[in-house]
C-alpha cells in the first residue's frame, strides 16, 4: 500500500524520473520544418553613413537620435545654463522645455536637468553634456570631461557631447577630452557628439568647418555638430566620414531660422540641434513642429513659416 502523502517521495517506490518528463516534452515538439532555404537571409544596411560597422547597441541608440525613416534628426538643444545659468526662454525647464519633448527626436541637456524637470516616458534619445567647467566669466575653452561614464550609462544616454576646440587656446586639451569619451563610449555602446567650431574669435567658413568637423571624426566622434555656412558648406558635409548636425545659433527671426534649416539638409546636413531659435520663439511648440517639416518632409521654408502661423494663431503666446 502507498502510504506516501501528495507529492511525497519514498524510497523503493516508483516515481516518475527526470528524464521520463523530459522525453514526453521532446515527443510533443513538432519537428522545425519551414527553414525557406530558398530565400537568402537579408542584411539590412544602416541608415547613417560611417555607421555600418558598429555594435547593435551603438546602431539601436543612434537610432534613438535619429529618425530611421529620413536619416535625420530634431535635436532640441538647452543645455546652456551649464555655463550661463538661467538665461531668456530657459528660466524654468519644466514650464519652457518640458512641453516641448513630444516634438523633439532628441534633447541635448546636462544631467541635472534631466533628472529634475524631464519626463522618464520620453521615447527619443538623450545627449548627456558630458564637457565643462569654466563659466562664461571665464575662458569657455578650459573644460573638463564632467560626466562619468558610469553616469550616462545609468542615465540610458545615447550620446555623450563634448566641445571640442579647434584653433583655442586649449585646443589639444578638448580634444584629448573627446577621444577618451570615445573610447569610454566605445567600450558601452554609447555614440560620441563632437560640438565644434565654437569660439567668436574663429573664422566660420568651408574651410575652417571642414577642417573642425574632419579632424572630431577621423579621431573617433560618431557624429559632430557645427555651424552652417553660405558657401560651400556642401564640402563640409562631403568631407566629413560621420553624421553633421548644424548648430541653431543666435536668435533669428523664424523665416531665417526655417530657412538656414532648410539649406542646410539640403546640402547634406543630418538634421538640427536648435535651443534659442526654438525656446525664444513666441511660440516654441509652433516653431519646433515647423522645424520638424523642414527637416523630416522636406518643406521649403515659406511653407514651414506658413505652417507655424497656422499653429501660432490656434495657440497661446509663449506655449
Amino acid at each position: 500500500m502507498d502510504t506516501r502523502l501528495p507529492g511525497q517521495y519514498s524510497p523503493g517506490l516508483s516515481s516518475p524520473k527526470p528524464e521520463d518528463a523530459a522525453m514526453a516534452d521532446a515527443d510533443s515538439v513538432k519537428a522545425p520544418k519551414d527553414f525557406q532555404v530558398d530565400v537568402p537571409q537579408k542584411n539590412e544596411t544602416f541608415f547613417l553613413k560611417g555607421c555600418e560597422h558598429m555594435e547593435w547597441g551603438m546602431k539601436n541608440r543612434l537610432s534613438k537620435i535619429f529618425n530611421p525613416n529620413t536619416g535625420r534628426t530634431v535635436m532640441l538643444a538647452f543645455d546652456h545654463g551649464y555655463f550661463q545659468g538661467p538665461t531668456t526662454g530657459l528660466e524654468r525647464l519644466d514650464l519652457n522645455i518640458a512641453p516641448l519633448t513630444p516634438y523633439a527626436d532628441t534633447l541635448m541637456l546636462t544631467r541635472g536637468a534631466l533628472r529634475t524637470t524631464m519626463p522618464v516616458t520620453f521615447p527619443g534619445g538623450i545627449v548627456l553634456r558630458s564637457s565643462g567647467g569654466p563659466s562664461i566669466l571665464k575662458e569657455l575653452s578650459d573644460e573638463e570631461i564632467a560626466v562619468s561614464i558610469e553616469e550616462a550609462v545609468r542615465l540610458n544616454a545615447a550620446a555623450m557631447a563634448v566641445q571640442v576646440f579647434i584653433g583655442g587656446p586649449h585646443e589639444t586639451k578638448s580634444v584629448h577630452n573627446m577621444t577618451r569619451l570615445v573610447d569610454l563610449g566605445q567600450r558601452y555602446g554609447i555614440a560620441t557628439l563632437a560640438v565644434t567650431a565654437v569660439g567668436r574669435e574663429l573664422t566660420r567658413d568651408a574651410k575652417y568647418m571642414g577642417l573642425a568637423t574632419r579632424i572630431c571624426a577621423e579621431l573617433g566622434a560618431t557624429y559632430v555638430k557645427t555651424y552652417f555656412v553660405d558657401q560651400g558648406f556642401e564640402t563640409v558635409t562631403a568631407g566629413c566620414p560621420v553624421p553633421i548636425v548644424i548648430a541653431g545659433g543666435k536668435k533669428l527671426p523664424e523665416l531665417e531660422a526655417l530657412t538656414l534649416a532648410y539649406n542646410a539638409v539640403q546640402q547634406g546636413a543630418s538634421g538640427v540641434d536648435m535651443g534659442r531659435n526654438i525656446f525664444q520663439s513666441s511660440h516654441p511648440a509652433a516653431m519646433i513642429q515647423a522645424v520638424r517639416k523642414v527637416v523630416h518632409e522636406n518643406y521649403q521654408p515659406k511653407e514651414a513659416l506658413e505652417f507655424f502661423e497656422t499653429l501660432k494663431n490656434e495657440t497661446p503666446v509663449g506655449v
